[in-house]
Formats: structure tokens, sequence, C-alpha cells
């Protein structure tokens, strides 16, 4: 629905903020929602609506990508099953990937990505960020509040709030 909105002018988001900063980003491709059901098309519309908030340019896609990405390792249960050490080393491909990217963020549409790619980025020490779209969303449009940006790099914590942090 996101890209719907972008594209009818219903969500006026805007990239014009990573024009300088030039912040990279890159997504995960949920498997329930892109490999498992609505395929290529919703990868598609994912990656519009990546583009469309951070800029095309800023944008940097995981190989493979799409209907052909991994999965992260933390579906299917793999989160709450205790196995933390058999899920990390699973994740360990999903964490190799998202390092070749060079990305400093990884939008993650899922919740199980999300907690997966947030945790093995920590175990495995990784530099990057994990956040939900409509977070940076929320911070294209210049709407998004100073609450909600406690899990954000020190590059966007105060990003439009008057106290940005300088390149």
């Amino acid at each position: 629905m996101y890209a719907q909105w972008i594209r009818e002018g219903k969500l006026p988001v805007n990239s014009d903020w990573n024009k300088d900063l030039k912040i990279k980003f890159t997504v995960q491709d949920p498997c329930n929602m892109v490999r498992k059901s609505l395929g290529q098309s919703m990868a598609d519309d994912l990656r519009f609506v990546a583009k469309s908030i951070v800029g095309e340019e800023n944008f940097i896609d995981m190989v493979p990508s799409g209907i052909n990405n991994y999965c992260c390792g933390g579906g299917g249960g793999a989160l709450q099953a205790g196995y933390t050490d058999a899920r990390r080393a699973y994740g360990k491909v999903k964490f190799n990937q998202i390092q070749a990217t060079g990305a400093n963020y990884v939008f993650a549409p899922c919740h199980n990505c999300h907690a997966q790619i947030e945790d093995i980025g920590h175990h495995y020490g990784g530099h990057y960020n994990v956040v939900h779209i409509w977070t940076m969303m929320c911070l294209s449009m210049g709407i998004l509040g100073e609450n909600e940006r406690t899990y954000l790099g020190d590059d966007l914590k105060a990003l439009g709030l008057g106290k940005e942090v300088q390149p």
C-alpha cells in the first residue's frame, strides 16, 4: 500500500534530506511477504518505497535480491525456539550479505527479520542499524517525533529537530 500511496501522492515522502548526507540503505525481502506470497512485484514495490524515501543513489541492493534473496534465519519460530547459536549460524549468510552492501541501514519490513538482523549485527560486529519503513517514511516527511528515534544511529537521531550532527 505504501508504494501505491506514494505513487498517488497520498504519502508525500521526500528523499532530499539524504542528498548531502548520502547515508546508504538496503532492504531485506521478508520470506512470507515476498518469496512465499506476493512475489517479485512486492519486492519491486518495496524498493520503490525505499528509494523514494532515501534517494535512488543512496540505495544499495543485496545480491541476490527480491524473490532470490536469502532468508534472515529468524522466521518460522526461530527467534522464540531457544536455539540462539543455531539461529545466529543460519543468519551468518544474511549478515555477510548485508555487510557486502556497505549500507548504514537495513529496512526490515518483517518483525522477525528486524529482530534477527539486529541480533546478528550485534553478535557478529556489524556496522549497520535496522529500521522500520514507517520510521524512515516519517523522517522523510518531517514528522518523526524525537521519542521515535531511539533506535536510529547518531547520524539520524537529531535530523530535522534542529540538532543535526554534521557529516
